[in-house]
């Protein structure tokens, strides 16, 4: 079923003469996972504001096409009940913590407790998005004593505990270090899978979007440039030249093969780099 859907979306910022979006159509269905990458620049995050509803809704500008959340148009949605069907995780997880909580208990606990919900619900809701976060262990740390690995999960819990069926992350793990990212994204595929929430995935990083996306889009200037399954398209020669780094089990594959290694080496060597990105291998463009 199909959850977010953006159908011949263009957005302009308030008082600018350029499109940062045109023409894009996406659709994300429940459970699945969408990446999207490319250049700096390219509208990225502005594909974000839009999926959510916080462009125009929150932030101003002109909107041309459709976006519907969970079949409902976002022009049509207030800005509490857009978050509600669709949560937004930023790069920078220190901004979107509150600043007012004294536990990470609280911090998760602020969103249902805006939605007038009863202890009982809040409760329910909290120790769920902690356990589903994997932080259930920080619950009574201070918010401002966490890694930055940490603070993104608690961000996260954050979001889910307001049981949005679509969750946008602008460079979730930008950040991070290896073991967070790999963290987060473990997070990540686990939600998808067990909650069936819709992912879309801004991320700059190929071999985390490798490990957890069932599709892959790339955008520059606006538009979308490539789009498909994710082992498609990130083993498409087209990618660097878009502004996004292939996965290292790719630019291994291509190594060898450049040095003369057979197609079945260095198809295992990429496997056994990235076991969840099925590569064929090279053929001639």
């Amino acid at each position: 079923m199909t959850v977010l859907a953006l159908q011949g979306v263009a957005y302009r910022y308030a008082g600018a003469t350029d499109w940062a979006l045109a023409q894009i159509d996406l659709e994300v269905a429940a459970g699945e996972v969408v990446g999207i990458t490319g250049a700096n620049d390219a509208g990225k995050s502005t594909l974000c504001l839009v999926a959510a509803g916080l462009a125009p809704g929150s932030i101003g500008g002109k909107l041309e096409g459709s976006v519907l959340i969970g079949g409902t148009e976002s022009r049509e949605l207030a800005p509490h009940a857009a978050a509600q069907r669709c949560g937004i995780l930023f790069q920078n997880a220190a901004t979107q913590l509150t600043g007012t909580t004294v536990t990470v208990w609280e911090e998760v606990a602020f969103g249902p407790r805006n939605l007038g919900l009863d202890l009982d619900a809040i409760i329910k809701r909290v120790e769920w998005a902690l356990r589903l976060a994997r932080v259930e262990h920080l619950a009574e740390r201070q918010p401002d004593r966490l890694s930055g690995g940490q603070a993104q999960l608690v961000a996260l819990a954050a979001v889910l505990a307001l049981r949005p069926a679509v969750l946008i992350l602008d460079e979730p793990t930008s950040q991070l270090d290896p073991g967070g990212t790999t963290l987060v994204g473990e997070t990540l595929v686990g939600l998808a899978r067990d909650t069936g929430t819709a992912l879309l995935v801004v991320e700059h990083k190929t071999d985390l979007l490798a490990r957890i996306a069932d599709r892959v889009i790339a955008i520059a200037a606006g538009r979308i440039a490539l789009a498909g399954a994710a082992d498609v398209v990130l083993a498409d020669p087209r990618l660097a030249e878009l502004g996004a780094d292939p996965p290292a089990a790719i630019r291994l594959r291509r190594l060898a093969e450049a040095a003369g290694v057979g197609p079945a080496f260095s198809s295992g060597l990429a496997g056994a780099i990235a076991p969840g990105l099925a590569i064929a291998p090279a053929t001639e463009q």
